[in-house]
């Protein structure tokens, strides 16, 4: 069990959160929710100890051994990818290191021979024998290829570091569990295997994920950060969205009457408060009026952009035509023949294990890329808007404030037309007179989404638009492309399933080797039969969901 008393977060005189208590028990999953800013790292920082709370203790018994992702993607670069996961249990790692460098002695002596016997007891009562083993299943689980177990994690990409990094969280099965966005960077089939393996862990697991569908899946309760308070709740993140709107309405509502009925006493008093007859009814009310007290509302840290997709013309009935398109980035095969045709109302997920084939896809039908070999044919009457994955190149070292990145884009000749919509994409007052070199990650995406809803486009291609948004903003989103009008077209990749699931009607999966292209919605997708088959061909093994 992790208890928390008192706990208060200040950042430069700011509370973050203040009187904290919470409790958080053992076999349960809580969500950690709340606004970007509003302290969900900086807690589970607090309860590992890295951050020194402003005032309160958290209480953790010494007996629960406590794992988390790391964060820090380069801390392991100089360890092969099985030590690295091996470290997640420091004191098995420690015992796996010392029987190696003592059964590597040339004059192994009689007191070695002693410390070997002691050191074999403590490695089998922490299942040492089985450690490498366990490390292979998590990381094929986790979909880091066998080939890649013995090389330094300095010589992975990014993706596949991440992977790693969980893996060593997950390792020997630790009794409390922090993960912080275990979902970044994982294909819809790697976190369904996350999304079982949690299942079935007997742990104490508190995650921070921008996830819906994950949220959905893995949490028994949730742990909510709002008014600078954190509130648990029984049941997953939809029960609780449930649960706290119906709350605030309550709050709406007895706010509501306490109104009206202070209302009827005023209008009482000052109707009868000069007649004798009714002077004591008056003054009594007048009482009663004193004492009715009026709980305001607290304003809540959730905003909500508004996120609205507008084309200046339908489709026509050629949308695109892709054929035989390759592509080879560096010497490796990224595309490999890939075909299809884009149809009026098609909502396409791209789905894959390596998330480049989709980035490289998408960066040639923008004609931000060219292919090596192939064709790409849109039709006369399409405008599309890109949405890149990556976006460091329109803000750094771009000397401009918010207003004026986004003049670039638009025709809306008039600042007051651009603040306003600004505003409306939760950049109000001083901020839009920020540099746009020193927004956040979340701020960089709210602008880019402003800047693409400038384009007017009948085809939104859209590569990973969730990362880095908040809940609130990836639910704005998913509106805003749901209400995107049904005869246009949406091309899209994203890891929020719900996002992919309510919106598409159509998966194609692109890999190195080849695709897959189905006209079926996610979930089907997800279950064929078929589609199982088609995987293990394109992946030459059977890939478990």
């Amino acid at each position: 069990m992790i208890s928390t008393s008192g706990i208060m977060v200040n950042f430069s005189g700011k509370p973050l959160f203040e009187d904290v208590n919470v409790k958080f028990m053992p076999g349960n999953c809580y969500g950690l929710i709340g606004a970007n800013g509003a302290g969900k790292s900086t807690f589970l920082k607090v309860l590992a100890g890295d951050i020194e709370p402003s005032a309160g203790v958290v209480s953790i018994p010494p007996s629960m051994r406590m794992a988390r992702l790391e964060q820090d993607q380069f801390r392991y670069d100089e360890f092969k990818v099985v030590d690295a996961v091996l470290r997640g249990h420091p004191q098995l790692f420690e015992l796996h290191r010392e029987r190696e460098v003592l059964y590597a002695k040339a004059d192994f002596s009689e007191e070695d021979g002693a410390r070997a016997a002691e050191l074999e007891i403590d490695y089998a009562n922490l299942n040492g024998y089985e450690a490498e083993a366990e490390a292979a299943i998590l990381l094929a689980g986790l979909g880091v290829a066998a080939e890649l177990h013995d090389r330094h994690l300095k010589d992975l990409e990014s993706g596949i570091k991440v992977r790693v990094l969980l893996a060593q969280a997950l390792f020997g099965k630790p009794e409390i569990l922090l993960l912080d966005e275990p979902t970044n960077h994982l294909d819809v089939h790697t976190i369904a295997w996350l999304e079982d393996y949690l299942g079935r862990l007997d742990a104490l697991v508190i995650v921070v994920s921008h996830d819906r569908h994950f949220l959905n899946n893995v949490c028994t309760h949730i742990a909510d950060i709002d008014f600078r308070r954190i509130t648990t709740y029984v049941g997953n993140y939809d029960f609780w969205l449930q649960a706290s709107e119906l709350a605030l309405m309550q709050r709406r509502d007895a706010n509501k009457k306490s109104t009206e009925k202070a209302a009827d006493l005023k209008a009482f008093i000052e109707r009868f408060s000069s007649n004798a007859s009714k002077a004591r009814q008056a003054t009594s009310r007048k009482k009663l009026l004193d004492k009715l007290t009026f709980e305001d509302l607290p304003i809540s840290t959730r905003k909500y952009p508004h996120i609205a997709f507008k084309s200046e013309r339908d489709c026509g009935k050629m949308v695109l035509r892709v054929e035989g398109l390759s592509k080879s980035v560096d010497g490796e095969q990224i595309l490999n023949k890939v075909s299809f045709t884009v149809n009026q109302g098609d909502r396409i997920a791209f789905v894959g294990l390596d998330g480049r084939s989709r980035t490289v896809l998408f960066e040639i039908l923008a004609g931000e890329l060219e292919a090596d070999s192939g064709s790409v044919e849109w039709g006369s009457t399409i405008r599309h808007g890109y949405f890149p994955k990556e976006n460091e190149t329109f803000f750094h070292g771009v000397d401009l404030n918010l207003i004026d990145w986004l003049r670039q884009y638009t025709d809306r000749g008039h600042e007051e037309d651009v603040r306003g919509f600004l505003g409306r994409m939760l950049f109000g007052g001083d901020d839009t007179q920020k540099s746009v070199s020193v927004l956040s990650g979340g701020e960089r995406v709210r602008c880019m989404l402003s800047r693409m809803m400038q384009v007017n486009a009948n085809v939104l291609i859209l590569d990973e638009p969730t990362n880095h948004l908040d809940l609130e903003s990836i639910t704005a989103l998913n509106k805003g492309m749901s209400e995107f009008r049904e005869d246009n077209v949406i091309l899209f990749s994203s890891h929020d399933r719900e996002l992919v699931r309510t919106v598409a009607n159509r998966v194609i999966e692109v890999s190195p080797k080849g695709m897959i292209d189905r006209f079926i919605p996610f979930e089907e997708y997800l279950q064929s039969e078929q589609v199982a088959e088609d995987r293990r061909k394109l992946y030459g093994a059977d890939i478990s969901l």
